[in-house]
């Protein structure tokens, strides 16, 4: 606990510091490089910094929630119609994801399991779980999915704040008012959503079960209570010590070709991804700002929250990154198996 509070202190200088600065997402990248800069000298500092899984897990529920109130009766009808282009999305995610592994095997050996499963634009920790059944390196699962996040989590943001990219988004979120007693009834039924979608096993509980019970609420017209800034802050202050506190001096001297290849890879990824944006926002006749959020090989909680901060289609965004993750989740272990018969 006193890592924990350590961390704490030191992703709310980082805030802080950003927040003056005018920095896109400052309470998430803030805390993100405030911690690992910190993390990275620990030794010379002797201060280590921990995030505990409760603690990160609080951070996803406040960006789930936050996210799941948008849903209104207007943005589900129109998430339907956009069903054939989330469906696209995810065919081109797996793509992506697959080429990338080629690409990371010609410029680092390694062995198929560990590309496939450290390229797969899906979270870490389900993403290692399934590579280690595969026979996969998880060590090297796991650093590729930390390196990948916060490439794109930084970049992103800061190329749209630099070219000025933000909207007055047409979507809001179903109330703006923030009620005492609607507040605890929404916590307690998004945290309980949370332990089911968990006790599923499903992926990323603690995003997805409270994103699908506010969903089911604001979709039926049910508006609790709005959820107050500075909790949607602090979960963004979570997420992002939860991702700086990884990034030890031993995260960069265990393979630095390694992780050089992946970042030279996610940055491809991503200029190819903007390509796609701009497929589909010919398509569908949405922003292009909007769909390159959407289409980025970034995280469910980090790009949706960028789309939150600079009002650029958040729903449009979470449902392309929800229905890609659990289809990724669900799907790349039996490809992989398959594409192990097939060669």
């Amino acid at each position: 606990m006193t890592r924990f509070f350590a961390g704490l202190v030191v992703a709310l200088i980082g805030a802080w510091i950003c927040v003056n600065l005018h920095t896109p997402l400052p309470w998430l990248i803030g805390s993100l490089f405030a911690t690992a800069t910190v993390q990275m000298a620990h030794r010379r500092l002797g201060l280590e910094l921990r995030c505990p899984v409760a603690a990160r897990n609080a951070g996803q529920w406040a960006i789930g929630c936050a996210l799941g109130l948008y849903f209104t009766p207007a943005v589900v009808a129109l998430v339907a119609r956009l069903a054939p282009w989330i469906a696209l999305g995810i065919a081109y995610a797996f793509v992506l994801g697959f080429a990338m592994a080629w690409g990371l095997r010609k410029l680092v050996a390694i062995d198929r399991a560990t590309a496939v499963f450290a390229m797969a634009i899906g979270g870490a920790s389900e993403m290692a779980v399934q590579g280690e059944r595969a026979g996969a390196r998880v060590d090297r699962v796991a650093a590729a999915h930390s390196l990948r996040v916060v490439m794109v989590v930084t970049l992103i943001p800061f190329a749209y704040k630099f070219l000025g990219l933000s909207g007055v988004d047409p979507y809001e979120a179903g109330t703006r008012i923030v009620s005492a007693t609607g507040l605890v009834g929404l916590m307690a039924l998004t945290c309980a959503g949370a332990l089911a979608w968990q006790r599923l096993g499903a992926p990323n509980a603690w995003v997805i079960g409270p994103l699908l019970v506010a969903i089911v609420l604001t979709a039926s017209g049910h508006h609790l209570s709005a959820l107050p800034m500075p909790l949607i802050n602090l979960g963004q202050l979570l997420i992002g010590l939860s991702l700086g506190s990884r990034f030890t001096p031993e995260f960069f001297k265990a393979a630095p070709r390694y992780l050089s290849a992946v970042a030279v890879i996610v940055l491809a990824a991503i200029v190819v991804s903007i390509g796609f944006a701009v497929v589909v926002a010919r398509g569908t006749g949405l922003p292009l700002a909007t769909l390159v959020l959407a289409t980025s090989p970034g995280g469910i909680a980090e790009m949706s929250l960028t789309a939150k901060l600079l009002q650029l289609g958040v729903p449009v965004v979470t449902a392309f990154h929800v229905t890609r993750m659990t289809a990724m989740v669900l799907l790349i272990g039996p490809m992989y198996r398959l594409m192990n018969r097939a060669t």
